[in-house]
């Protein structure tokens, strides 16, 4: 973990049940997590793949667990840094407000994603290196 403590937050139909037994902190209020976190790495929910029971509605976990504007300011009042991998379900994981906000560093993510996964495609590939020698 390089250091990091590693937390999860959501519904226990979506955390894997074992997961606390590789130190992981779990939460089930979304406000706990955000008051224990200095960066907060969000993922989409895919909802293609849950069914009702797993998962009632978008507007149920958007309640429930949704990083709004007010979470934050009310959770992470000396800041926060939110990420997300992309794509986005705006105003269902995260809100639009965060989104766009000075909190989220989204766009540099997706940005270095891309060129990491581009350099990753490259080397295994069959670049060579400066050397000349192949990577």
């Amino acid at each position: 973990t390089l250091g990091a403590k590693v937390q999860v937050c959501g519904p226990a139909t979506l955390i894997p049940r074992a997961i606390g037994e590789l130190g992981v902190t779990v939460f089930h209020r979304i406000e706990e997590a955000i008051e224990n976190s200095d960066v907060l790495n969000v993922l989409r929910i895919q909802k293609e793949r849950h069914t009702a029971h797993h998962f009632p509605s978008v507007r149920e976990y958007h309640d429930r667990y949704g990083v709004t504007l007010e979470r934050l300011q009310t959770h992470a009042p000396g800041g926060i840094t939110i990420m997300h991998p992309g794509p986005i379900n705006r105003g269902v994981e995260i809100s639009s407000e965060v989104a766009d906000s000075e909190y989220s560093v989204i766009l540099d993510q997706v940005t270095n994603g891309v060129a990491v996964r581009m350099a990753v495609l490259y080397l295994l590939l069959g670049a060579e290196t400066v050397k000349g020698e192949n990577a």
